[in-house]
């Protein structure tokens, strides 16, 4: 089940919303825990059981760190345990099958083969969530939680339980026991939702479209332009796409009470790849800097360190989104950006004006997303080519030009809508005529986004695989 659907919006959320507010405050968790349960197992009734045994042994975990606090290197084992175990899990589900290929490739005779298993919808997002929890516990940065039921509550939370952002326990944990739904609030969390809804149903689907032709376009017959208007592209879904279900989850949170961190701050608007990554996906970042990159060390012990914690992060980034090279290369791709802006680049590019460091942003970015967008590398290797004019097609094409102008509107919609300026108009109507304009403006996305889901049947979410 998806947010994006005729069946999430119209039958799942509005009874759970019924029976959330109907329900007396001390069993709300034990309901939401019951309603989290049969999102998830809507689609994969099998693998709750994973998600309840990660639930099972991350709340004894965090309850032996915090009996056990006065023996450090004890409480210390039981956090090394719980991070074994979350690793484990992801590593089988996620990664078993890319090892084992590769091992073939390496071994001869390797006893081992690939087993097909469909991956755990959400697990890299509930498993980092689960370990967070038990790392926070033991530096004594989140309470223990001691009732099993919310702790589980939390665990399996349906508004970012599939796609994040990725919720610290430390994050929600108040609210968790002691949270209060007025109607401002409620309001607000279904004004961001359908926001988030428009992000992925009226841009990121109409876009995703244009993607799919020219990544289904063989490299050869790819023009210079046409290939640039690919990529960006898909740079606006995937944008769109993660930020509205960003959006979307943060929505649900406020109307069952909970305040869920921002995942997306306008990254395109950004002048460097180190702003850029400040921007985009703050939660996963959050995640890395807190719990890999600074008890590596940081930027503590010297360059030679930094740049490899960096390149250890970005490795690990990478490889997260996906079992496949080219995650791992998009990953070092950035890695290698980021250390040369750490090192001179963006004292040079404080130098220049901002369209110019807002353009090298821009080409970089979307060429990152080529290493992301395409797992077969040949493809990849021959769509990089194709920007930069080596597959001899010439700088456009007929087709090309019929698809800047079929998707020419569409894209400036894109451009404006990935900056503040929508934002910043809103800020300036008088106060008195907001309430109005919200509720004209939720009114016509339900009615234009329902028109668009009961018609269409492309609707896919991109960060579902990750």
């Amino acid at each position: 089940m998806v947010f994006s659907s005729i069946l999430f919006l119209f039958i799942y959320l509005p009874v759970v919303l019924l029976i959330y507010f109907m329900t007396p405050l001390k069993f709300r968790n034990l309901m939401l825990l019951i309603a989290n349960l049969i999102f998830y197992g809507w689609g994969e009734p099998v693998y709750i059981l994973i998600m309840v045994l990660s639930t099972l042994v991350d709340y004894t975990h965090g309850m032996l760190v915090d009996r056990y606090r006065e023996n450090d290197k004890l409480a210390k084992r039981f956090v090394i345990s719980s991070v074994v175990f979350n690793v484990a899990i992801l590593g089988f589900f996620k990664y078993y099958d890319f090892f084992v290929r590769n091992l073939a490739l390496l071994i001869p005779h390797f006893p081992l083969t690939p087993l097909g298993l469909p991956l755990p919808i959400g697990i890299s997002f509930y498993t980092f969530q689960t370990m967070s929890y038990t790392i926070d516990v033991y530096r004594n940065e989140a309470p223990v939680q001691k009732n099993i039921l919310d702790f589980g509550t939390y665990v399996t939370l349906f508004p970012q339980l599939i796609a994040g952002p990725i919720v610290r326990y430390k994050d929600v944990a108040k609210e968790l026991t002691d949270r209060e739904t007025d109607m401002d609030k409620f309001a607000s969390g279904v004004y961001l939702f359908l926001i988030g809804l428009g992000k992925k149903v009226l841009l990121a689907n109409n876009i995703g479209m244009l993607w799919d032709v020219y990544k289904g376009t063989p490299t050869a017959e790819l023009t210079v332009l046409g290939a640039w208007l690919g990529i960006i592209a898909f740079g606006f879904q995937i944008y769109f796409d993660f930020s509205g279900y960003s959006d979307m989850a943060r929505g649900l949170g406020r109307m069952f009470g909970f305040e869920f961190l921002m995942n997306f701050n306008y990254p395109y608007i950004s002048k460097s790849i180190t702003e850029f990554w400040r921007r985009w996906h703050i939660s996963l970042g959050t995640w890395f800097r807190e719990y890999v990159y600074i008890p590596m060390g940081g930027n503590r012990r010297g360059p030679f360190r930094t740049y490899f914690n960096i390149c250890l992060v970005w490795f690990l980034t990478g490889f997260w989104h996906g079992a496949n090279y080219n995650f791992i290369l998009w990953g070092m791709y950035f890695a290698v950006l980021l250390i040369l802006e750490k090192n001179f680049l963006l004292k040079l590019l404080q130098k220049i004006p901002a369209f110019f460091q807002h353009l090298y942003l821009m080409a970089l970015v979307e060429i990152g997303w080529v290493f992301f967008a395409i797992e077969d590398a040949a493809h990849g290797i021959g769509y990089i080519k194709a920007l930069f004019g080596l597959e001899g097609m010439g700088l456009y094409d007929t087709n090309f030009l019929y698809y800047l102008g079929n998707y020419g509107f569409v894209l400036l919609v894109l451009a404006i809508a990935s900056t503040p300026l929508a934002k910043n108009l809103f800020e300036k109507i008088p106060e008195k005529a907001k309430p109005a304009c919200t509720v004209l403006f939720v009114i016509l996305m339900l009615i234009t986004t329902t028109a668009y889901l009961v018609d269409a049947s492309y609707n896919p979410f991109l960060y579902f695989r990750f």
